[in-house]
């Protein structure tokens, strides 16, 4: 999570929507950067409204503007799974060596799903609160130039984005019947993206 207090603006981090690279190029120029621990990082909407949004509107005001990438819903489970392929995770229960897309889709729809899937959910990352925090303004990561054409002209920077945190090529084709409950069990997510100009 990224806070301006001139421009009035808060950038969520999303897990896996290329996040690690904004908040790279952008942390030297916010006045709070919360980079870790992974909890405090990728705050969710609910953890800043009832963590971060009192002291943010007592020192910096209550017209501050929020943003957020999203990911295509499929593409962002598979950069879960490829990001769980790498070797630092082998052996652990996180790890998704030796399984399949389709393996680690299955499980993720699962009521009780394993910890190689327990990856959470963008719409409820983003979730508004009763109280009307929000996210103002969303992006897709695949217009990513969109957001970032957005953050320079109201931080009035340039901005070059770094290459970090590139998982493994992997294969990420679903069968139609998979892809097909995918879509059924996890409308809110594909509803989330579609909504987003």
């Amino acid at each position: 999570m990224l806070i301006f207090s001139k421009a009035k603006l808060v950038f969520f981090s999303v897990p896996k929507t290329g996040t690690t690279a904004i908040e790279t190029a952008l942390a030297p120029h916010a006045a709070i950067a919360v980079l870790d621990p992974p909890e405090l990082k990728h705050a969710p909407v609910y953890r800043y409204n009832r963590f971060f949004r009192p002291m943010v509107e007592k020192f910096i005001g209550d017209d501050v503007e929020t943003v957020a990438v999203i990911r295509e819903p499929i593409s962002w489970l598979g950069s879960w799974y490829r990001y769980r392929q790498r070797p630092f995770l082998s052996g652990r229960a996180v790890s998704t060596a030796g399984i399949s897309f389709e393996t680690f889709v299955e499980a993720y729809l699962a009521a009780d799903r394993p910890a190689y899937a327990n990856v959470g959910a963008q719409s409820k990352f983003v979730e508004a609160r009763p109280n009307g925090t929000s996210i103002n303004h969303f992006f897709r990561y695949e217009n990513l130039d969109a957001c970032i054409a957005y953050l320079q002209d109201r931080l009035e920077i340039e901005i070059t984005l770094p290459k970090v945190n590139v998982s493994p090529n992997r294969d990420l084709k679903l069968s139609a019947d998979l892809s097909a409950r995918l879509h059924r069990e996890c409308h809110a997510e594909f509803e989330l993206y579609a909504s987003i100009d």
